[in-house]
């Protein structure tokens, strides 16, 4: 490159501002002049003879300031070889000259002119320099390929092939790449020729790979777009072809297949109008539409519902009484009830009968109730598990907007069985959930109830369904969880648990065939007498249902098709010694639980979910303020039982023989046992005022019995509920004497005949009349 005259020292020029590019000696610059003081100096130095002027970058685009801090100090020295005017702009075309560097600014209005002085360009020569020139070709040649410039890549190469000077090869290249302000100014400022190759090395490179990823971004958007057209050339070729030969498209097909699959359904009218429209909006769509693959599963669920076909029913009392009692042990009650709905039914067969609901603890038979109910009426059956249940979307289904919609379970049930009268049973009803996505119990108002769910509408199907000839039943272990307004439309059917006589004919007849014939084992090879039943039972389990003697009859059947299998015996009769090696120590020894009770203990019964329980209240007095305290996790009814019990003790402290002397001596601390599990309701009163009245009068409570029943400050004893479970979780406690309100004596009949014979029942009107049976110097 042939250096220019350099200008004379501390020369004023007029300044040219550039804010997005640097101009470079010797290489032509179309610029737009619009700024008034741009224009000013534009204006200044075409009146001079060397239309001489210094253009120079911004360091900010964004900054409007026009002083020595906002340009860089390396300029250029440029001629102005044209000029046009315009109505609001400047247009200019100039030429750079040589580099130089900004002393000062000495005027800023009407525009910027600074003195420079002359910065010459380098002239180092080098070995380096003209590999790393070759390297610099290579590395524009590769950039060139890729971006494919309008005059062509042969063209660019040979202009820039041709420019035998680095510099202005640097230049060139600097110029063409889209190369920021700074990384611009920084090959104007380069203090030597291999710096300015190295950075426009550095530049091409990143350029190169830029471009490079562009083109495979680009090339995998046209390869998409490309086979996205084929596509639809073939389709369109294949459609004229069917055309032609008179053969419906895949899309045609499977249209009319949809058209006879909904005209063989026997819609009902309202369900058919809307159908069809669907189907012709489905006809004109493609398949590649989103609402496409929606509308078809939608339509193919219309044609699978049964929307009139029905099964018949078997109501024949006799047959359901026989099925019933094959399956199921005792519960006499609820067989009648049962009998009495299906007979409803079989008189009156479009009569809205209640939703039954069987309630009581886990492994009593609820869910096997509705497979039997089902099997005799020779109805479907299908079982929807609801526990956990949070989303009420899946009782009524998706709205068909949402991505994998689907419909709720309720019409998925009915799909699956084919008939619009299924039994349908609701298992675990008291698990349903409730957050933010609704509550799943207040969709259940709806299908529950007789009197809306001929109309059922599920947010999928968005058309009414008649679920009217369903037969709904509920299970639950508590009522307790359950809405209000969900209970109106259930009817209660409680299973209290069994006794023991009952556990051991269900094993019997039950649980020992089924759990033989799992294991394999044969009537022949095993044998459990009777007397290792009852055993197993007292020993081994502790529950209302029959789930844990199941289980554990299963293991005994494990454990001896062990031993045939090794062919070290081919009959066991398992007695009740072998039990103990079968399945180690007993679990339960419930005849030993506090057989000896001191003074302050008293046996109480409660009701929990699982089934009765007995409850052992302990009360002991304690030095310091005459607080009652109260432990054992107690609700708050509980404790104002407690506190009810005391004030009664205190209050009639002569009649009970108790020194008054006594309750001076400090607080008195009621503790009940099994503190993690947590306790509430009034039934514990008679048993806390027993449990107080023992401390203070030195008498023990009978170790032999139980008691419940809710208490008053005038000494009355008022009823309870859950009587059957407490008497029968206490008989599995081993205590058989009870003592119950008076009028409770109605709940007893409820009791299995066998449980009321073995047991001996005193009922109480007062608490006198409790603490007369409970202590032992009053025996009665």
């Amino acid at each position: 490159m042939s250096e220019p005259t350099p200008i004379p020292s501390n020369v004023s020029l007029p300044v040219l501002p550039l804010k997005n590019t640097v101009l470079f000696p010797t290489l032509f610059l179309p610029l737009g002049v619009g700024r008034d003081n741009s224009v000013a100096a534009v204006e200044a130095a075409v009146a001079t003879e060397e239309k001489i002027i210094l253009v120079v970058a911004q360091r900010n685009a964004d900054d409007d300031r026009l002083d020595a801090d906002a340009l860089f100090s390396v300029g250029t020295r440029a001629v102005i070889k044209k000029m046009n005017r315009s109505d609001d702009a400047v247009e200019v075309m100039v030429q750079g000259i040589e580099r130089v560097r900004i002393v000062r600014i000495d005027q800023v209005e009407p525009h910027l002119r600074a003195v420079v002085d002359s910065f010459p360009l380098p002239t180092d020569e080098s070995p380096e320099i003209e590999a790393l020139q070759r390297e610099v070709l290579d590395a524009a040649a590769r950039v060139v390929e890729l971006a494919q410039p309008p005059q062509g890549p042969a063209a660019i190469m040979q202009m820039l092939s041709g420019t035998a000077d680095p510099l202005r090869l640097t230049f060139l290249l600097g110029s063409m790449l889209s190369l920021d302000v700074a990384k611009e100014q920084a090959l104007l400022e380069a203090p030597t020729r291999l710096a300015a190759l190295q950075r426009i090395h550095e530049y091409l490179t990143h350029e190169a790979q830029i471009l490079e990823l562009k083109q495979q971004i680009a090339s995998k958007a046209q390869g998409e777009m490309t086979r996205e057209q084929r596509q639809y050339f073939l389709r369109q070729q294949m459609r004229a072809i069917q055309d032609e030969l008179g053969e419906r498209s895949p899309e045609g097909a499977e249209a009319d297949v949809l058209r006879e699959k909904l005209a063989a359904a026997d819609l009902p009218e309202a369900v058919r109008v809307e159908s069809d429209r669907e189907l012709t909006r489905l006809e004109r769509l493609p398949s590649q539409a989103p609402d496409y693959q929606v509308t078809r599963t939608w339509l193919e669920l219309i044609a699978e519902l049964p929307w009139k076909n029905s099964s018949d029913d078997v109501l024949d009392i006799e047959r359901t009484q026989t099925i019933l009692d094959e399956d199921h042990y005792g519960l006499t009650d609820v067989k009648e009830r049962i009998l009495e709905h299906l007979a409803v039914l079989k008189l009156n067969p479009k009569a809205k009968a209640p939703i039954l609901c069987f309630v009581g603890p886990p492994g009593v038979g609820k869910t096997s109730l509705g497979h039997s109910i089902a099997r005799s009426m020779s109805r479907k059956f299908e079982r929807l598990s609801l526990g956990g249940m949070h989303d009420e979307s899946e009782l009524r289904g998706h709205r068909r907007t949402y991505i994998g919609a689907m419909p709720g379970r309720i019409i998925q049930a009915v799909r699956r069985a084919g008939v619009n009268n299924p039994m349908i049973l609701l298992d675990e009803v008291d698990k349903l959930g409730r957050d933010f996505r609704g509550d799943p119990s207040a969709a259940l108002l709806e299908v529950l109830d007789p009197a809306q769910n001929s109309t059922f509408r599920d947010n999928y199907l968005d058309l009414p369904f008649d679920l009217s000839k369903v037969f709904f039943v509920a299970t639950a272990n508590a009522l307790d969880p359950l809405p209000r307004p969900l209970l109106d439309r259930l009817e209660i059917i409680r299973l209290s648990g069994y006794s023991e006589d009952e556990k051991l004919q269900i094993a019997k007849r039950y649980l020992i065939p089924r759990q033989r014939a799992e294991s394999g084992l044969t009537v022949e090879q095993s044998d459990i007498p009777e007397k290792t039943i009852v055993a197993l039972i007292r020993g081994y389990t502790r529950e209302a249902g029959c789930r844990q003697l199941e289980r554990t009859i299963g293991q005994v059947m494990r454990k001896l098709a062990l031993r045939v299998a090794r062919g070290s015996e081919s009959r066991i009769a398992v007695s009740e010694e072998l039990l103990v090696d079968l399945l180690g120590p007993e679990h339960f020894v419930p005849e030993d639980a506090r057989r000896e009770m001191p003074p302050g203990v008293a046996t109480g019964m409660a009701w929990t979910e699982a089934g009765g329980e007995v409850l052992y209240i302990e009360a002991m007095q304690v030095p310091g303020s005459g607080e009652l305290r109260i432990t054992g996790q107690l609700g708050n009814i509980m404790q104002e039982s407690a506190r009810a019990a005391q004030s009664y003790v205190a209050s009639h402290a002569g009649q009970l023989g108790i020194d008054r002397d006594k309750f001076k001596e400090g607080g008195v601390h009621i503790h009940v046992p099994a503190g993690a599990v947590p306790k509430d309701g009034p039934s514990a009163g008679v048993a806390l005022v027993t449990a107080l009245a023992s401390l203070f009068t030195g008498r023990p409570a009978r170790a032999d019995t139980a008691m419940t029943g809710e208490i008053t400050l005038t000494g009355l004893v008022l009823p309870i509920g859950g009587v059957k479970e407490k008497i029968l979780g206490a008989r599995r406690a081993g205590i058989k004497r009870i003592i119950l309100p008076k009028a409770n004596a109605k709940d007893i009949r409820d009791l299995p005949a066998s449980v009321r014979e073995d047991t001996k029942v005193i009922f109480a009107e007062k608490i006198n009349d409790v603490l007369a049976a409970a202590l032992e110097d009053g025996r009665a």
